[in-house]
Parts: C-alpha cells; structure tokens; sequence
C-alpha cells in the first residue's frame, strides 16, 4: 500500500510533466540498471553578480544611464581634441556592488547550514547546500526544513507534526502534517519511489505530508522526509522575484531633462560653427595679417576642419550639462539616507534596533508614493488574539480580572440567576472546549520559560497556565486559542486530547470526558467547521461555530434575531466574531453521517465535493447558542497610520495569505474599510452562491457606479484573481484585467486574501505598469512577502517575528509599521522637495554658466576662445557652489516636520512628480537665461568705458571673463540663500564660506606664479579688478539687478498654504543642531 501510494502522490504516473524520485537513492526492488536522474542541487543563489560577470552587467547597468553614456563620449572626444576637462575625467566613478556582496554573504549563510541526512544507514552532518533530492533529512524542533520535504517518519505516536509557515504565506499560526500511511520504521533499509509532479510555485496544491521550504517544526522532536524539490526548485525559490534594478522618477526626469540640455548644447555648437564659416568666408577674416595659416593647416580637408570645430565647440559648451549633479546626487542620496537611521523615532526599544537603509537611490521615491501593498499578519496586526466577551441566548456576558460574579461572568444586559441559563453558559462552554483543533503542548523542562510561575510563551502568545501544570496551546488558527483561553478563564479548562478522548477540566473541578468522533474541518467555502463528540452518558452531539453568514441558515430562525444585535454591534467594533450552535445527533443521524463521512474520504475522485455534500447534509436543524467576540491586536497606531496614508492620497492594498474573513476584520480594525464602505466581493464562495461555474470576470461587469460619493471596497481570493489574470485563452483575456483593474482603482481599499507570493508579486506588478505608471510601495515583514518587496518601486520590510528575509530584500528596513507615517510623509516629503530643487538649480546654475561663454564666441570671431579661466571651469561644480546646495539638500525644511505629520494632505502637493515636470523646468531654464544676459550684457555695458582703472589702462579679455564669472557665482548663490527657508549654522558656514573661498581663491591662484603652467592668465587680474570702483559698482549692480524679481515676489506675495501657519513655529527651529533635524 505504501509503495502504491508513493507512486500515485503527484498524480498519474504516466504524465509528462512528472519526476521520479528514489528514496535514499535507492533503485526500486527490479535488478534494472539504475540510472540516477538529475536535478539541482540546493543552493540558493539571491544575488545579481558573480565574479565573471560583474564587470560586464556593471558597465551595461552604469551605461543605461544617458548620462554616463554622455560623459564616456565627451570624454573621448576630449582626449582626441587635447582639451581634457579635469571634472570629467574625475567625475566618471564605476560604483561597485557592494549591496550585491551582502546578498552573497546572506546566501552562503543559507548554504553552509549544518543538516543531518541519513545516507548508508548512517545520520551525516553535511552543509544545505550538498542536499541531494532523494536524500533522507532529520530535521529537529524548532529548526527549519531545508528544502521541501515529504514526510516519513514522526517522533510523535500519531504520526504528525506541526509545521509553521510564517516565512512563505505569513501565517504563523500551526498546521498539522501527516507522515506517509504505512510507511517502514526504519528508514535505513526502505526501498521506495516517488512520483510527483514538476516543480510549481503554487503554495496550496500540497498533500497532507508535504512541508515547504522555510516551514519551521514545532511541538515535535524531530522528523525524517525525503527532498523532493531543493535549491531554485523548491516552491519558495520560484516565488522569489529577481532583485531588478530600482530607479526612481527623479532620475527619469532627470534624463528627460538631460535630453533636453543636450539639444541645447548641440545646438550652441552648431550654430557657431555654421556662423564661424560664414564670417570667414568673407575676405580678409579667414587668414588675417597676424594669423597666417601655415601649409599644413591650408592643406586640411575642409569638411574635416568643420567637423574638428564642432567637436571643439562642444568640449567648449560641455559644462552646460551638470556632470558635478550626479556625484552631488549621489552623496545626497548617502548622506541622507544617514538621517533615517539616526532617526531616534524609528528606534525600537524591544528589539534595540532603529530604522535600515539598504538602497539609497529611492530616498526621493518615498515621497511620491501612490499605492501601498501590505501584508497583514504581522504587518497590521500583531497576531495576538485575546478573548473580548460572549453572548449567550441574547445575554452579553464580558470578563473582568477583578469582578465579583461566579466564575469570573460579568453580565452586561440581562440577569443569569435562571437555572436554564445556567445550563445554557456550561453548554456554551463545552462547546467552546470541544470545538476546535487545539493541542495542549506540555513543558519539557521544569520551570521553563516562566514568567513569575504565571506565563508562557507560545509563539508570542501569553498563556495562562492551569494550576500545578505548564501547559500551552498550538493551534492552526489563533483565534481557536483565544476561544479555549476564553472558556479557561470561566472555568472549563481544555486538558487535551488523548487516543481520541477530549477532556475537560469544569467549574466544579470535575473532569469531563468526550470521545472524539468526526472533525468537520473548517474550510474558506462553509465558513465552519464542527466536531462530532460523544459523551460519557452515551449522548452523541454535534458543535459547530464559524462565521454568522454560515451559521444563521442552519440554525432555527427565531434564535437568531436575539443573537445577531451582537454580532452586527462586535464586528462594527473591529472584533472577530464567531456563532456556536449544538445539535443531538441520533443513532440513526450518527450511523448516517459516519458512513456518509467515511466513504466520502475513501473516494478516489472528487472527494472534496463529496464531503462537502456530507457535511452541509449533517450540519442542519441546529440549536444556537451565541456567539463570540475575540480581538486581534493591530500592530501600534496601525489604524492612525493607515488614516494617514489615505489622507496623503494613497491608495491602500492588502494582500495576504491568510482567510478571507480574518482579514476583513482587520480591514474594518484598520479603518481600511468604514461603516458605510460597500463592498464587492469576488471569491470562491460568492461564485457558488450564485450557482454557476462562470467565470469571474463576466462578474466585473455588472457593476454600476451609482454614485461618485460613495465609498468601495474590493476583496477577491487568490484562486478568483488566477482566474481573471491567467485566463490566456480567453480572447478577451487583456479586457478582463483592464477592467479588473479599474474596478480596484476606483475602490478606496481593496483586499486580495489566499494569496501566493508570486500572485502579489504579479498584483503589484500590473498595477505597476498601469496607465500613468504609478509609484507603488510594498511593506512586509516575512519571506512570503520578498516577491512583492521585490516588485514595488519601494520596498519597506519590518523587522518583526517571521525573520529577516523581507528585511535583506527590502529598500528600507523599519522596526514597526507606525513608522511608516515618518518615514513617507516627513522624510519621503522632504527629500523629494530636496533633490528636485537640487535638481533644478544644478541645471539652471549651468545655465548661467556656459550662456555668457556661447555669447562670448560672437564677439571673439568663432575661434573657440574660452571666456572663463580653466581654473574657473574646474573649480565652477567641484567647489564654488557645489556645498551650498549640497547642504541645502540635506537639511532644508520648507515646512517643518510636525506639519507634516499633522496634515497628511500637505503629501498631496508633491504628488505625481510635481516639482520636475515641465512647467518648473521650463521656468528655472527661462531664469538661467535671463541671468545669464545680464551678466554678459551688463558687463558689455561696463566695457563700453575704455578706461575701467584709476591709471588709466583698460581691461582685457581675461579681466571681462573674471566680472562676469565673479557676479555669476555670487548670484547663484544668493539665490540659493533666498530659498533657504530653515537656516541653520551649516547653512550659514558654507554660504558665507563658499563666497569667501572664492574671493580667496581669486587672489591665491593669482597672486604666485606657478612654474607649472605655462601660461598664466589670471596673474594679478583679480586683484586690479578690484582696484576700480567702477568694477566694484557693476558687480553689485548685476547681482541686484539679477535677484530683483525673486526679492520682489517673495516681499509682495501674500504667504499661502501650511507655510503661512508655520512661519513662527519654524523660527524656534532656526539654529538647530544637524541631528534634531530629522
């Protein structure tokens, strides 16, 4: 039987798409020749680069850039000129891998794990990576399966264990797996095969005996499987998502921007090397009496001559595009990626870590964020259930530590002085007792893990421990614990289960025995779930309890209006409710259900429909108890946070692995959904409601939007959501995603439960790539949530409970999710106020910078004679104004951060990139050009006077390039200063500074004669200059006649906006220390 079982477990074993496995590589009992198949070893392998190929994919990520594409030809073409600019030679920097070499080390961690596999009859410790499928693994409690397994063997008599699953689909509650029926005890000796399928992603199409990758083994000392799937095979591998590489919005426009420039620099070129011909095309311009061409030079091919010119103008021209901006960037980028990690708020005193920064190019991008994918547990809630109160028979019952009823009662709205109603709470009780899948996990150690001889803890659970025993509860739901915690606490405590015996512990301290007959498992479709038990006296009971939608039609109807007032009332408070009803069970009812029961899971062919069909034929004609309400605990200011967030405009997705209802209560606690949010459900269930196998998407278009004021809210399961994004065959296949998609868009939230990690990985990714590109956020905390992490544009992972993989893949890395709020509206507002005003003045300084030189060349007869010393030109970008802006980039607040945080409306303004689109652009560009006039025509002006000097000598070319290039960086600079809206005394020191250094520069540089250059151009010119008064009138004059339209409208203009209010609060601020900025 076991081997005939093994070859059926992946289906018909004549399929294609099947592999066969040798248990413990052993050929099966024919004396064939044995040919042991291939597959993969188990190596995982998250990084992006090896040894061989570093340098190629490196050069080809760097070369995507337009702009170092840019700097790589300019450079060239300077080296073939001669003229070799010291700035690009030096700014063009290979940024080596350093994250991908953390993904290395993270991996070879994974690979070298120590596993114990059984090979030769004899347990080896050998290294994960070496696992071999068809090897036989021991895994111990406590430790995680290293590849994907199908169980043996078990230590425990029943043959089970309980696996946890937090690292793939976030749940960290317990789930039973079965070992293969029949199997051989020992394993050293067992000859067997497997049949299985191929490799797939899908989490849930599993038998009862396979256990994933990255599943933990709890409540069981050890267990032995056979690997079946290893390395990149295993079902978390193929849900993984490759780490793409990022890039933020501001660097596209960025780009755009740099197209732009480019025009404008080939343009300049163009134009004066077309003017250049024309001038000397007329007699006596070409070869004046002081130049005369030599014989070479008149032998020169004139289109080549044209063609050297223009590549001359070029390099002259170069400098109007910002090569300093990227390496300024990229320290802004670094530098302020610090202040998130030096954030004292986002530092956690229960783990004593603070905030991570592994990727600091998307500083910018949280700050024009519009969707935000989340897991829930662990994400939104804390995955602590904790038992609020009870209605029994319309009479709510709530628990008080310090009450004085019996048993701990503390009733609200009725009396309980009856002897029926007495009877009726012990009923209610019991059923609590006996309803669920809870085991009791005893202590192995005396004294452990105790909390004052109180409390233990069970995957962060407090339980409360019985009197004179340690005793914790495991359970594949929480809130089943919650329940059995709930009843201990009035008096019926759940002893366990023993070979089919329930017993319970009553108020009378009486110990209570229920043989256990049936489990009517609970499922997404019933909502319930029932056990059959019978008791000491012979009785035979059915108790049922799920969700109130399930429960109401089976049970009688005038039982339920007293009980639904309650329910209605719970659920609009955020808590999970549950109905419990009871139902005798005659001996004929019993010997029907049971042989119905039986022979359903004999089937070999559509079994689940079978049971189906029993189970809702046995849960019928019930009696209703009450109900229950239990809390699950939102992670700190979760609902404040998520407020926040749609207060900014964003639009809040929820996609988990969990059920659907678990998540709809956290919706509801999380004010995702509110009292009066219809919602549109898309599920399995509502597809059987409707009594027909359609297909969903001809669902999506019976919905009207009757009204724009009305609030939507959209759930949809993982098997509906496959349907509609996998119907390939469907011709009408794009259409259906489309308007699924616009559905979503116009809900205010929207719920995708029964996810896999790779469906929310494709959620995000078609919202990804929707119309208008939307910026999209992922945050989560568990392996399950890599692929998603992965596929935003920004992936936030929490440093919680289900380890750190979402933390290593992640962007950025935060303790809790409150932190959240800071972290976009605060630092996502301000840096992408930041680099978008850096981004602007770096093009506009630029501007002002060549606009004189290109005016120059009209003046000089095309000759490509640079107006600006060659020290000028280096030391423009790297030191005169490159630390003013680099500073205000790092620390500028136009608005303060408590505004910020308070009106989450203000987040609106920046959204869609609004600070870099054309329109701004274009104004910064018109500005640059103004000034760049009226440096050089205010300087023509002056010149106009031939005797500039007190001695009468006038000025040459090079005193003319030293005024315009002395106003010009004193004006770009001050206007900077008349930005700066939050002085601080860095502010103040590189400003001030900066303007010094020049001054200072000017006279060092021309004050020696420096015997390696061979010409001195500057040798005392800036010292004369400033010797006249009229020099000194007309740089004051230009720099005031530049900033006089910027000083006017900031005087004249009335203060608007959150600014106007916060004027006062952010003087206090003025003069702050650099790290209580942020």
């Amino acid at each position: 039987a076991f081997f005939s079982w093994l070859r059926t477990l992946g289906g018909d074993e004549r399929r294609v798409d099947s592999r066969t496995i040798f248990v413990g590589h052993r050929s099966g009992p024919n004396n064939e020749a044995f040919i042991p198949p291939k597959f993969c070893d188990n190596r995982i392998v998250s990084s992006k680069y090896t040894v061989w190929n570093f340098l190629p994919k490196n050069l080809f990520e760097q070369f995507r850039r337009i702009a170092n594409f840019y700097f790589l030809i300019i450079f060239l073409v300077q080296v073939m000129t001669g003229f070799v600019s010291v700035t690009n030679a030096t700014d063009f920097v290979l940024f080596l891998g350093y994250e991908d070499w953390l993904r290395h080390k993270a991996d070879s961690e994974v690979n070298k794990y120590p596993v114990t596999v059984l090979e030769d009859g004899r347990r080896i410790r050998k290294e994960s990576e070496k696992i071999k499928v068809g090897d036989v693994v021991e895994v111990e409690e406590d430790e995680t399966f290293p590849c994907d397994l199908i169980l043996l063997q078990s230590s425990r008599d029943d043959g089970t264990c309980f696996v946890t699953t937090a690292s793939l689909d976030g749940e960290s509650n317990h789930k039973t797996h079965y070992t293969v029926p029949d199997a051989e005890k020992d394993l050293e000796t067992l000859n067997a095969t497997i049949e299985c399928e191929q490799p797939q992603p899908d989490l849930y199409k599993v038998c009862g005996c396979f256990v994933t990758n990255l599943s933990d083994v709890l409540n069981t000392q050890k267990i032995s499987g056979v690997a079946v799937y290893t390395g990149m095979e295993t079902k978390m591998a193929l849900n993984y998502q490759g780490k793409s590489q990022k890039r933020s919005a501001v660097e596209k426009s960025i780009n755009a921007f740099l197209l732009v420039y480019l025009c404008i620099l080939v343009s300049k070129a163009l134009v004066c090397t077309t003017l250049k011909y024309v001038w000397q095309s007329k007699p006596g311009q070409d070869e004046p009496w002081y130049n005369e061409k030599t014989q070479r030079e008149k032998d020169t091919n004139q289109y080549l001559k044209m063609f050297t010119d223009f590549l001359s103008f070029m390099v002259l021209f170069n400098f109007i595009i910002p090569v300093s901006m990227y390496v300024t960037v990229e320290m802004q980028k670094f530098l302020g990626s610090l202040f998130i990690t030096w954030d004292k708020d986002f530092f956690d005193p229960e783990i004593k870590e603070g905030a991570l920064v592994n990727t600091s190019d998307l500083n910018e991008e949280l700050g024009q964020v519009e969707y935000v994918f989340t897991d829930k547990t662990g994400t939104l809630t804390q995955n602590n259930m904790e038992f609020i109160e009870c209605c029994i028979d319309g009479i709510q019952y709530s628990y008080h530590d310090n009450s004085s009823e019996v048993d701990g009662f503390c009733v609200t709205d009725g009396p309980v002085s009856k002897l029926q109603q007495r009877e009726r709470e012990e009923l209610f009780l019991r059923a609590l007792c006996l309803c669920h899948t809870v085991q009791v996990k005893e202590s192995t150690e005396q004294g452990q893990d105790q909390v004052d001889g109180l409390t233990d803890q069970v995957d962060g659970l407090e339980v409360l421990q019985p009197p004179q025993e340690q005793r914790g509860f495991i359970a594949s739901s929480p809130d089943e614990v919650a329940l059995v915690k709930g009843a201990m606490r009035y008096g019926f405590t759940f002893l366990g289960l023993e070979s089919k015996t329930m017993k319970i512990l009553n108020s009378n301290n009486d110990i209570e025995m229920y043989e256990l007959l049936h489990v009517l498992n609970f499922d997404p479709v019933r909502r319930r779930m029932s056990v059959i038990v019978r008791s000491r006296s012979g009785e035979t009971l059915l108790f049922c309890k799920g969700a109130d939608s399930s429960i109401f039609p089976r049970v009688r109807q005038e039982e339920v209006e007293r009980i639904r007032m309650h329910v209605e009332r719970n659920a609009t408070e955020g808590y999970r409710t549950l109905c419990v009803a009871y139902k005798y069970l005659s001996a004929d009812e019993y010997a029907q259900a049971d042989a119905g029961l039986r022979e359903a899971r004999l089937a070999l062919q559509d079994r689940d429909e079978k049971l189906m069909a029993v189970y809702n034929q046995v849960e019928t004609d019930m009696s209703l108890i009450g109900a229950t309400a239990v809390e699950d605990r939102l992670q700190e200011q979760a609902a404040e946070t998520m407020e926040a967030l749609q207060g900014a405009g964003m639009k809040v997705w929820v996609l988990t692995g969990d059920k659907m209802e678990t998540a709809k209560s956290t919706c509801y606690a999380c004010r995702l959904f509110q009292r009066n949010t219809e919602l549109l459900e898309l599920t399995v269930r509502t597809l059987e409601d409707g009594g027909r196998r359609r297909k969903p998407t001809s669902l999506l278009c019976c919905r009207s939007w009757s009204s724009a004021s009305q609030d939507y809210g959209f759930i949809i399961d993982g098997a509906t959501l496959s349907m509609v994004l996998n119907s390939a065959s469907d011709s009408n296949s794009s259409l259906y995603k489309n308007l699924f998609l616009q559905i979503c868009q116009n809900c205010t939230a929207v719920l995708c439960c029964r996810m896999a990690p790779l469906q929310k990985a494709q959620i995000v990714k078609m919202v990804k790539n929707s119309k208008g590109s939307p910026i999209t956020l992922s945050i989560g905390d568990g392996a399950n949530d890599v692929s998603m992490i992965l596929e935003a544009h920004v992936g936030i992972g929490i440093k919680g409970k289900e380890g750190r993989q979402a933390v290593r893949n992640s962007d950025y890395a935060i303790p809790k999710l409150k932190h959240l709020k800071k972290l976009l509206l605060a630092h996502g507002h301000l840096y992408y106020v930041r680099i978008a005003h850096l981004v602007q003045y770096f093009f506009y300084k630029n501007l002002c910078f060549i606009l004189p030189q290109f005016l120059y060349q009209f003046f000089c007869g095309y000759s490509q004679q640079p107006l600006y010393d060659a020290a000028y030109l280096t030391m423009y970008n790297i030191c005169f104004t490159s630390m003013p802006i680099l500073a205000y980039s790092l620390l500028e607040q136009h608005i303060c951060i408590g505004a910020l945080l308070d009106n989450a409306t203000l987040y609106r303004q920046i959204a869609k990139n609004a600070m870099l689109r054309w329109g701004p652009f274009i104004y910064w560009t018109l500005l640059g050009t103004f000034h760049g006039l009226v440096f050089f025509f205010g300087v023509r002006f002056l010149f106009s006077n031939p005797a500039l000097q007190d001695n009468g000598q006038v000025f040459g070319n090079w005193s003319y390039g030293t005024i315009v290039f002395t106003v010009l960086v004193f004006t770009v600079t001050l206007k900077l200063a008349l930005d700066t809206r939050h002085w601080t005394w860095i502010n103040h020191f590189v400003i001030w500074g900066s303007l010094a250094f020049y001054v200072f520069f000017s006279f060092f540089w021309g004050g020696i004669i420096w015997p390696f250059l061979r010409q001195q151009r500057l040798y005392f010119v800036f010292a004369n200059m400033l010797s006249s008064v009229s020099a000194w009138l007309v740089i004051i004059l230009l720099i005031l006649l530049s900033l006089l339209p910027e000083i006017l409208f900031g005087v004249f203009r009335k203060p608007r906006g959150p600014h106007s209010r916060q004027v006062k609060l952010k003087q206090t601020h003025t003069h702050t220390h650099i790290f209580t900025l942020l």
